[in-house]
């Protein structure tokens, strides 16, 4: 059975088609505050797709990026007082340590957008001589959607939709000088207590979109095989990605599969740093062990939407203490090793898989579970004593 994936712009679930070498890349954080559970579920769920990939017989080539120049870290520098770099780099390390307990490997290559902004100039540069952008007389440059004609293509939302997510997220459709209100910008004049850097269009810094797109070119090429992310970013930053990129290379399609990961809600509403209503993964840790945490998230399907319930995860906790236990058991299932490899190649289902892992458990398949729960990044002892249960 080949692995089959969502992908968001088909909208259909496809035979993944690749070469040995999967190019993936994954838009990474803004570094201006702790881990949450949204987080948390996206990567993990990305470092899973990353060890079936391996498992199935790639080489994953992974990058994820860092945004550490934008309006929300320079926002809240401000508010605290600090350099904007040092709130970023406090933030990394941060979101790094909890991402390592919860078993994500370190991408291969993890790009800064402060040290990619002179290929950001250039590529800005790149998009005004093609006739895809323009300058305002404020100094600003802004991509031409409607030259285009695309930027509805991986969202499939219409205009009144695309206006109503474009003002929702900071596009500023109302700004002066535009030719379009769903034009988005590339490059902007820097304010007094801004970072600046040197253009053509005078002293300024990026726009957020362009940022991955040069990322993305600089580290792994003009088209990837796998580009994704959270549900929240197919537009506009990922539709945006897609107009830059294919119009800076003349190369694509830019992603061969797009994937997104549904949202985490808390009491139905979705967490975002904007409402408050986070459930950080370090105070996670503190009352459960990673490993339940990560089965916690795996639970949840990654395209599916849910809401934190500190029950479930209380029983994930449980179900991982049943598998540690039944780890130390040498019992083998050839029938539940072939359900779970189906179950992993079909869009990635962490939950059947969980499920048969669960199985295995019941029925005393030590031997089947300790080869299994490796590959969704389980790691299991090979005996267990019955007073850590």
């Amino acid at each position: 059975m080949r692995m089959r994936l969502y992908d968001t712009r088909a909208r259909a679930v496809r035979d993944f088609l690749a070469g040995h070498t999967v190019r993936l890349y994954v838009c990474g954080i803004t570094p201006y505050d702790s881990t949450h559970l949204g987080h948390a579920f996206t990567y993990v769920s990305f470092d899973a797709l990353t060890r079936v990939l391996t498992h199935v017989g790639h080489r994953v080539l992974s990058v994820r990026n860092v945004t550490d120049v934008d309006d929300d870290i320079l926002r809240r520098a401000r508010e605290l007082g600090v350099d904007y770099l040092e709130l970023g780099r406090r933030e990394v390390q941060r979101f790094d340590a909890d991402i390592d307990r919860l078993g994500v490997r370190p991408a291969d290559a993890v790009p800064l957008a402060t040290e990619t902004v002179p290929a950001i100039v250039q590529a800005v540069r790149g998009l005004v001589a093609g006739g895809h952008a323009y300058a305002t007389p404020d100094g600003r440059i802004y991509f031409d959607t409607a030259a285009s004609g695309r930027f509805a293509e991986l969202s499939g939302l219409d205009r009144p939709g695309m206006l109503a997510q474009f003002a929702e997220k900071g596009g500023d459709p109302q700004a002066a000088g535009k030719r379009d209100p769903l034009d988005f910008l590339l490059w902007q004049p820097s304010a007094p207590d801004e970072p600046s850097w040197d253009s053509d269009w005078g002293p300024g810094r990026p726009g957020w979109h362009i940022e991955c797109s040069v990322m993305v070119a600089e580290e792994l090429g003009a088209v990837v095989d796998i580009h994704g992310g959270g549900r929240d970013l197919i537009f506009p930053h990922h539709s945006a990605e897609i107009l830059q990129s294919e119009s800076l290379t003349g190369q694509g399609p830019f992603a061969r599969v797009w994937m997104h990961v549904g949202m985490v809600a808390l009491d139905g509403v979705k967490m975002s740093k904007s409402l408050g209503n986070l459930v950080f993964v370090r105070d996670l840790l503190e009352r459960y062990e990673a490993g339940a945490v990560r089965r916690y998230l795996l639970e949840h399907h990654y395209r599916a939407d849910w809401s934190y319930d500190d029950t479930e995860l209380a029983d994930a906790a449980c179900g991982f203490k049943r598998w540690q236990k039944a780890a130390g058991t040498e019992g083998e299932r050839d029938d539940l090793a072939a359900a779970f490899d189906r179950a992993i190649r079909d869009d990635l289902d962490t939950p059947e898989a969980i499920r048969i892992l669960d199985e295995a458990a019941e029925v005393g398949a030590g031997t089947t579970l300790r080869r299994l729960a490796p590959v969704l990044g389980f790691a299991l002892p090979v005996s267990f004593s019955s007073a850590d249960v």
